[in-house]
């Protein structure tokens, strides 16, 4: 019975939060009571809402009640620890297979609350209470619990080691210092620790550091994505609204071809419909006539024949048909012809400009380009289907393997005029333009070749240095001869050191603002290289000399 009370005093006096005797006891309008340490702890959490609550009962309070300590109940706790009475550990409070368990415990172990590194034990909160109320503990060193108190003794002296040798860099006992560590740096533990805190603390600083410098990364970075967002949804919608303009306007066309198609069927048909007309009229009439003509010479009288044969024989005037059978017709075969044409130009223009548009597009790079390749297999990632465009190769130039090889010819080819061809030297650029990181290979055969990149707006006609690759500011030319060779740009030459293999490749970072030309064999060689800005797409482009059967050609790289 006894038991029983005592019980029901250690429930009556518990906090129902951390399940121990109330201390600083208050009471809440409800009438539970707790620590008030604990209670505070509990509606800290709930400040965000703004409503309080009680643990046991869930009623809410608004605004949050001020808690007064309560003298009576203290005073009881008081009585009942003097009385010996002591909570009921609650089995939260045992020491489970991953807590530190208090070592003076008996019995089934509580859980340690402090680890001493002076006693080098481990106390529970009832074994622990010494500590706070004796003197003679007062220098003790309290840590939270460790079950690795026993590595703070010397394995070789059996004593706690408070020093440090700074020469093995290791801890050590007051004996070790004197035994093998004798003559060595030593300074005691806590020097150690402080000047490693130190060390420790500027290591801090700079992790703090990084870590907002890369918090203000992350942010650009996040700011990054969102312009991007922002500028690709608008690329898309002007995008959409010009291409639905272009279809428009092809609609347009397409009306007003049908209209004039039409129209002109319409008085085609007319006329031919007018001319149809005055023939059968006449044929009506030719037939009225020679049923008379008939008649009349059926006529028995010889006088009445002969005064009426002059009226008779008379016959109007011909319609001319001569128009009508002298030369084939086509119709409007024609206009299905140029309109055909008009297609295919079209459709010239929409491959070129849309391998501009689509490397454009490509070329977006938030980031910083990547670094220029070290390896073949590097540059052969950004490699480009390369052809020439037999509108821009000089008379001279003979084109094969499908538009990829320029040969020098004695005679001219049969190629039609074109505003887009160099008259004056032996040279050819690419259809396609470049942008973004392009990589293309030229194998050339011969005395002398440039391989070159160049501006669409170089000059064409004429022998004039202004379109001549490498001698102006719109193209930039890597001359290869037998002898020697040298880069050209703006009419200025800079000789290139190093052998030049039968092949060259050419790499463009057309954002970066770098042009790089390599000799080709079994290693690569960098010949030269140009760091400048690109203001256009770029073309690639071949020279040859006078001498008739050097060839360079465009390789396949894949």
């Amino acid at each position: 019975m006894e038991q029983k009370g005592d019980q029901l005093d250690r429930e009556t006096f518990s906090c129902s939060i951390c399940l121990d005797l109330l201390k600083d006891p208050v009471t809440i309008s409800c009438g539970h009571s707790y620590c008030m340490r604990c209670i505070k702890g509990f509606w800290d959490e709930e400040d965000q809402r703004k409503i309080y609550s009680c643990p046991q009962c869930r009623q809410t309070f608004t605004p949050r009640p001020v808690l007064v300590k309560s003298t009576m109940l203290a005073a009881l706790v008081e009585q009942l620890k003097k009385t010996g009475l002591q909570a009921a550990p609650a089995d939260h409070c045992y020491a489970g297979p991953e807590d530190v368990a208090c070592d003076f415990c008996t019995g089934r172990k509580r859980k340690a609350l402090k680890s001493c590194l002076v006693c080098l034990v481990s106390y529970c909160e009832k074994h622990l209470q010494p500590h706070f109320e004796s003197t003679k503990f007062k220098n003790h060193k309290l840590v939270d619990p460790s079950e690795k108190l026993q590595e703070n003794i010397c394995s070789r002296h059996d004593e706690v080691m408070k020093m440090f040798c700074r020469t093995d860099q290791q801890s050590i006992c007051y004996l070790c210092s004197v035994d093998e560590h004798k003559g060595h740096d030593t300074v005691s533990a806590a020097a150690e620790r402080t000047e490693r805190q130190r060390e420790l603390e500027v290591s801090r600083q700079n992790i703090q550091q990084r870590i907002q410098d890369r918090e203000k990364d992350v942010k650009l970075l996040q700011q990054e994505v969102e312009a991007v967002s922002r500028s690709a949804d608008k690329a898309v919608e002007d995008s959409e609204k010009i291409f639905t303009e272009v279809i428009r306007r092809l609609q347009k066309r397409s009306s007003d071809v049908k209209q004039q198609i039409r129209s002109q069927q319409e008085t085609e048909v007319s006329r031919v419909k007018e001319l149809q007309e005055k023939l059968e009229q006449e044929i009506t009439e030719l037939k009225r006539k020679d049923t008379e003509l008939k008649k009349l010479s059926h006529t028995e009288d010889h006088i009445q024949f002969l005064h009426n044969y002059p009226s008779l024989s008379q016959l109007s005037a011909s319609t001319d048909s001569s128009s009508i059978n002298i030369r084939p017709l086509r119709y409007f075969e024609d206009v299905t012809a140029a309109v055909s044409e008009l297609r295919d130009q079209l459709q010239d223009i929409l491959r070129e400009k849309w391998t501009n548009i689509s490397m454009t597009v490509t070329e977006v790079d938030v980031l910083l380009s990547a670094a220029e390749p070290k390896t073949r297999a590097g540059f052969l990632k950004y490699s480009r289907e390369i052809t020439l465009d037999p509108n821009t190769a000089n008379t001279y130039l003979l084109l094969s393997e499908g538009n990829r090889k320029a040969e020098r010819m004695s005679q001219q080819q049969s190629y039609s005029n074109h505003p887009d061809r160099f008259t004056g030297w032996f040279q050819v650029l690419s259809r396609e333009s470049l942008t973004g990181r392009c990589y293309w290979e030229v194998e050339w055969r011969g005395r002398e070749f440039r391989v070159a990149v160049a501006y669409k707006n170089i000059s064409r006609a004429g022998g004039s240095k202004e379109c001549e690759f490498g001698r102006n500011d719109k193209s930039w030319a890597l001359y290869c001869g037998t002898n020697s060779s040298s880069f050209w740009f703006n009419n200025i030459r800079t000789p290139v050191s190093g052998p030049v293999s039968s092949r060259v490749g050419v790499y463009l970072d057309h954002r970066a603002g770098i042009l790089s030309f390599y000799s080709v064999s079994k290693t690569m060689t960098l010949l030269h290289r140009v760091q400048t800005t690109f203001t256009q797409p770029l073309y690639a482009g071949l020279w040859l000399n006078y001498s008739i059967g050097d060839t360079a050609e465009l390789c396949k790289l894949k």
